[in-house]
């Protein structure tokens, strides 16, 4: 949640900071705000809504300042508003913050700083950190990054932050613990981000801060220390694979509709070097050094939120159908408070697409504290999960900019059906033949993606135009395919706002039937493979009570076609890899009623990229 820029160097930092914000925008845009240093005197523009609205009210800034930060906020203390938006100063005004985080324990001290003498305006646990850093510089008479230290040791919670002190004005102060925050190491110059997209095209170089590390940023370099004892860090500097054009539109009108188009490329990506046909192997370096973890490991559970755990279902599906191996499938939001049962010959595995999901990472360490053995699985090279974890596989599947993931999905359905396979192989649960075969049409399964984006693209506008204006969807599916009616009803009501449900179909009958009336439509997913006889009941169901089905059917299935208001053709695979296909035709139908609505599908109300809070 929240996005934080940076930059201290020789360049005019206001358009750099501007632009990097723009990029930041997924991670939060309810509120935005800039800082600048110039001269020894801030330069503050702040502004409830979103980061252009920012630009309008600094379009006279005309300032030269070659120092300064922002922030792109989520909200979670304060409604959005100007005085809750970032950056925040102190009582004193010389002391600058934005902040990405929670401070658990503001409120005690927010009455101690009351008691004080000290004023707040906003509602922000922001606003109390910035002044309990003042209040320990005065106090104590410190310089600003060691008042920051001993602040950060007072505080519970989570947080990325950068701090610049007015009369400093060619030094910033970052520091972060369980959010993400990156240093870009330019030519005489530095920029702190939240992920690398604002820099990108500045430098290839950058340092990631560890948790409970900060830095002192100045134009002699970055100093690195552990907030807990400020022992000196050598921060290792790594080489940024991502590139700019992944982080543009590329001629797409929206991130998400681009991404949708980048799945048979996401998913080859994902494949490519472990998926080996023609050698008559599935190449995972963390599977194979720890093989008889899983070989022997009594249950695996999957932890992760949202669409990763709609991934996860699919998961769970394919691993016992295949391999034979027992798994649970949990909300990580509810793991880690329910007191689970853990041991050391269990698997955890993590999916997140951002690595920095605080849910999930609260829930990894706590089966780590217990001794299981910890898988990951996610998008962004070197996040915290991908460091808190014994082994995992990275998705590959790029930069995902849209809040509602689209390519990120399919690309963890690849990894985790590469893993079940791999399993299926070594534990001899599947048989030779059977493991080639699906080698062979795991392979092809990039290619029937593009077929069905090509295909169905058209055809899923027109449906989109016909039920625009509805208030309730609810979707269907059996086995593999009720997680994929779960996904489809998430990223309706993501996107659109409109009230969708995903049900098992034989679940029906039990409840969501009461709801079924002329004005319902029902989204089937229907391809012929096991249950068919029985979604084919359901249907037939759902018609006598007048429901309009949007049916996702096998090509040249007519059954099924016959009986529904609406077919969307797939090309007809096995079981295990419908889910990949049937969701693209539910991402395009989501995304077009969105369009029609006037929604920002890129922006969704009330959601934003990287949940890192709790």
């Amino acid at each position: 949640m929240c996005g934080i820029t940076g930059y201290i160097g020789h360049k005019q930092a206001y358009p750099i900071i501007i632009n990097g914000l723009k990029r930041l925008e997924y991670r939060g845009y309810d509120s935005a705000g800039i800082i600048l240093n110039e001269n020894n005197s801030f330069k503050l523009k702040k502004t409830k809504g979103k980061v252009s609205d920012l630009e309008k009210i600094c379009s006279n800034l005309n300032s030269t300042a070659t120092v300064g930060m922002g922030h792109t906020r989520w909200a979670t203390h304060g409604i959005p508003s100007d005085k809750n938006s970032h950056p925040h100063l102190s009582n004193n005004g010389k002391i600058a913050i934005v902040h990405n985080g929670i401070i658990e324990n503001y409120d005690t001290i927010k009455k101690m700083l009351l008691s004080k003498g000290f004023t707040f305006q906003s509602e922000t646990d922001t606003e109390v950190l910035v002044n309990l850093i003042q209040y320990i510089q005065d106090s104590q008479k410190l310089n600003i990054s060691t008042a920051v230290r001993v602040a950060l040791n007072e505080v519970i919670g989570a947080y990325a932050i950068a701090v610049m002190e007015v009369d400093q004005p060619q030094e910033m102060v970052v520091a972060r613990l369980s959010s993400p925050l990156a240093i870009g190491i330019g030519d005489n110059e530095y920029f702190v981000a939240s992920d690398a997209s604002p820099f990108i095209e500045f430098t290839k170089e950058a340092v990631y801060l560890e948790d409970g590390e900060m830095a002192t940023i100045t134009l002699k370099g970055v100093d690195v220390h552990k907030i807990k004892d400020n022992k000196k860090v050598n921060p290792i500097i790594q080489e940024l694979k991502i590139s700019l054009e992944e982080i543009e539109k590329g001629g797409y009108d929206h991130f998400m509709l681009k991404e949708i188009h980048e799945q048979p490329k996401s998913i080859m990506d994902t494949m490519r070097g472990r998926l080996l046909v023609e050698k008559g192997i599935i190449q995972m370096a963390g599977i194979w050094d720890y093989q008889e973890k899983f070989l022997n490991a009594k249950r695996i559970i999957i932890i992760s939120c949202g669409t990763s755990w709609h991934a996860g279902l699919i998961g769970e599906y394919l691993i016992e159908d295949l391999a034979r191996i027992p798994v649970e499938v949990e909300y990580a939001s509810e793991f880690r408070y329910r007191n689970p049962i853990i041991t050391d010959e269990d698997i955890v595995i993590a999916i997140s697409q951002s690595g920095e999901t605080a849910d999930t990472l609260a829930a990894l360490k706590l089966a780590k504290e217990k001794g299981a053995f910890i898988y990951g699985i996610c998008n962004v090279v070197d996040s915290s999960i991908a460091r808190l974890t014994d082994a995992g596989s990275y998705t590959h599947a790029g930069p995902e900019i849209g809040v509602a993931s689209t390519k990120a999905f399919t690309a963890q359905l690849a990894v985790l059906t590469m893993i079940a396979i791999k399993l299926a192989k070594h534990k001899g649960t599947i048989s030779k033949e059977k493991f080639n075969s699906l080698l062979t049409e795991l392979e092809s399964i990039p290619a029937k993606v593009e077929q069905v984006i090509k295909d169905t693209e058209e055809q899923v506008k027109k449906i989109a135009e016909l039920y625009v204006n509805v208030n309730n969807f609810l979707y269907l599916g059996r086995g593999y395919n009720y997680p994929v009616a779960l996904e489809g009803a998430l990223k309706l009501k993501e996107i659109s706002y409109i009230h969708a449900e995903g049900y098992p179909a034989a679940e029906m009958k039990h409840g969501p039937i009461a709801l079924i009336d002329e004005n319902m439509p029902v989204v089937v997913i229907a391809p012929k493979t096991t249950h068919y006889d029985k979604i084919v009941s359901n249907i037939q169901e759902i018609n006598s009570r007048k429901g309009k089905v949007i049916a996702i059917v096998t090509q040249e299935d007519t059954q099924v076609k016959n009986i529904v208001s609406q077919a969307i053709e797939i090309p007809a695979v096995s079981e295990y890899f419908v889910p990949i296909l049937a969701s693209v035709p539910l991402q395009l139908l989501a995304y077009d009623i969105a369009i029609m609505r006037g929604v920002n599908v890129d922006q969704p109300r009330n959601l934003a990229k990287s949940v890192t809070v709790e």
